[in-house]
């Protein structure tokens, strides 16, 4: 896997990340291993895996697209320069004022594009690892909220209600199970957040940052709302009163 230079300042170790992850899958999997989370932290760690070398790899210059660049914008200039020789303008006046004007009018317009064409290759390895890099954090976004639905229903019995109808949620876990699992959903919305910020460390595009700020906000809104249910837990075994 690609590595980026040392920075004077510590960064996000993908290997660190992936070994967090296996380690939460095979927890998981000993403790509930007939559980759709446990499947799900399977599936964000087949994620992982490709998600951190392609974030790394937007670091690393694409050469066949910067080659493309090149060759693009060289043909554009060498066009702009044989149409300087083709019309010969010269305040001399060898053309008429009409011709002139139509002369100008035409270079002008295809100064334009040329212009156009040259930003358009300027930016273009660029605009490629801004789309491969909002394509990767889309499907982190989406494991996120895949996540956040293994706990919606997994609530304490007390605080559901004693009396369930032919509707309610199944809920067959203990107290001690149910921590385990809100802390499972929470380290797994943990982890997605920092595969996201990957993206921005090795590519820190403005688009692809506000991106991945978005995610960071996401799974900590939705780890929040799973501590929330943790505390409630606590306060239920140790009978103190929940904190405001």
């Amino acid at each position: 896997m690609a590595r980026a230079p040392q920075l004077e300042t510590q960064t996000l170790d993908e290997r660190a990340i992936i070994r967090q992850l296996q380690e939460l899958r095979n927890r998981c999997a000993e403790r509930f291993p007939t559980r759709g989370l446990t499947q799900t932290i399977g599936n964000l760690l087949d994620i992982a895996r490709p998600a951190a070398r392609e974030a790394a790899s937007l670091w690393k210059t694409h050469w066949p697209l910067r080659i493309l660049s090149f060759v693009a914008i060289g043909s554009a200039i060498a066009g702009l320069i044989r149409l300087a020789d083709y019309y010969e303008i010269t305040l001399g006046g060898q053309s008429n004022l009409t011709e002139f004007t139509q002369a100008i009018d035409a270079a002008l317009n295809i100064i334009l594009l040329s212009g156009v064409f040259i930003v358009f290759f300027v930016t273009l390895e660029n605009r490629f690892k801004r789309t491969t890099a909002l394509n990767g954090l889309y499907k982190l976004r989406a494991i996120a909220h895949v996540i956040d639905m293994h706990q919606l229903t997994k609530d304490p019995g007390w605080v559901a209600g004693q009396q369930p109808t032919a509707s309610s949620p199944l809920r067959d876990l203990t107290d001690d199970q149910l921590l385990r699992y809100l802390d499972y959903c929470s380290e797994a919305l943990s982890l997605t957040g920092k595969l996201g910020a990957l993206y921005a460390q090795y590519f820190p595009d403005a688009t692809v940052v506000s991106a991945v700020n978005d995610i960071e906000e996401l799974t900590t809104n939705l780890s929040r709302k799973i501590w929330q249910k943790i505390m409630l837990l606590h306060s239920s075994k140790t009978g103190e009163t929940p904190l405001q």
